[in-house]
């Protein structure tokens, strides 16, 4: 029954577009999701969320929370990116492994312990908004109004595996500076080169500092815009960088290193986003572990970033199929994701 619950609701949520920062639809459904329960909600903004029924104040509290808003659909989807499918097992839509199957499966357990007297946990579920472009108005917005946290649960799809620590990311945007001039002629300073150099030597540069877990610090340049017109040497060269960083470094470290060794001009666009994690010996990770989990470091960011207490970052479905057409999870995922989230929350 539980899992027929997670399964329509998360059909009902395919169906429903929900673009971070246009997610008002779906936030509807997962109030009118726990009203059919008689469970109340609350709701900030899009973020929507609940306390289970008997708190004790003198309990720690652990936040079951996934997000609701999904990225636009890329090109190549051969099915309606809206139009829940089961094929084969696989229920395919947009935003199902990325993170509706993890949303839908800590929703169903919420409402599972919402009247269970004797845990040891206090319970909050929050389904939060803008969580893909990492918003004001998601998780930021709406910590302050739920207390204090002891622990929290993120559910991301880690293919129920517990992802202990994740990148940090910060993005700069640069600015290589030059002199226009005639390209016919010996003038000018093209800053298309100026920044090539410092590409150049990016691609190149090692941070000292490798996590055993997450790696080195990655940057990427993604974007790059340069010139007016054929003829004209051009005296500026914007690019983008996408840098990941690991737990040895802060992102303001990280920013200062490369205004250090660039020419260009750098302005870096938030500096909150820093790498997280939560210690080895904590109960959630002891806990997961008893279960036969696996920890790893992830690469890819969470709300866990801007929490400012240990959070375990697990969910059903694959981080690899996040973004992609035809997006999928798979059915049994949803069964396992359910499972796990219930045995993790009854062994603490």
């Amino acid at each position: 029954m539980i899992k027929t619950e997670a399964i329509n609701l998360l059909k009902q949520l395919i169906a429903t577009s929900s673009f971070s920062r246009e997610e008002g639809a779906t936030a509807d459904l997962l109030a009118a999701f726990f009203h059919q329960k008689s469970i109340p909600t609350q709701r900030t903004g899009n973020n929507v969320w609940a306390r289970s029924k008997h708190w004790e104040p003198d309990r720690p509290t652990l936040l079951l929370c996934s997000h609701h808003d999904t990225v636009r659909p890329v090109a190549g989807w051969q099915r309606d990116p809206f139009g829940p499918v089961v094929e084969d097992g696989k229920l395919y839509g947009l935003g199902t492994s990325d993170a509706g199957a993890s949303l839908v499966s800590l929703a169903a357990v919420f409402a599972h312990f919402y009247e269970v007297k004797n845990l040891p946990w206090n319970l909050v579920f929050l389904g939060a908004a803008e969580e893909e472009v990492s918003g004001n108005q998601g998780v930021a917005m709406v910590l302050p109004e739920l207390g204090q946290m002891g622990a929290g649960i993120i559910g991301e799809p880690t293919g129920m595996q517990m992802a202990v620590a994740e990148k940090g990311l910060l993005v700069v945007d640069a600015t290589a500076h030059g002199k226009s001039g005639h390209a016919a002629r010996d003038e000018g300073e093209n800053a298309i080169y100026t920044a090539l150099q410092d590409i150049q030597f990016l691609r190149s540069y090692q941070f000292e500092k490798v996590s055993d877990l997450l790696g080195p610090v990655k940057i990427t340049v993604t974007q790059i815009e340069a010139g007016t017109q054929h003829n004209v040497v051009p005296d500026r060269c914007r690019f983008v960088l996408d840098i990941r960083t690991n737990e040895h470094y802060t992102n303001e470290e990280v920013f200062a290193i490369l205004q250090k060794n660039l020419r260009s001009e750098l302005r870096a666009r938030s500096f909150r986003l820093n790498s997280s994690s939560i210690p080895t010996g904590h109960p959630l990770v002891r806990r997961g572990e008893a279960l036969g989990l696996r920890s790893y470091g992830s690469p890819t960011l969470s709300d866990a970033a801007l929490m400012p207490f240990p959070t375990l970052k697990i969910g059903p479905g694959e981080s690899a199929r996040s973004h992609t057409a035809d997006e999928f999870v798979w059915l049994r995922e949803i069964e396992e994701g359910i499972n796990v989230y219930k045995k993790l929350i009854v062994g603490l």
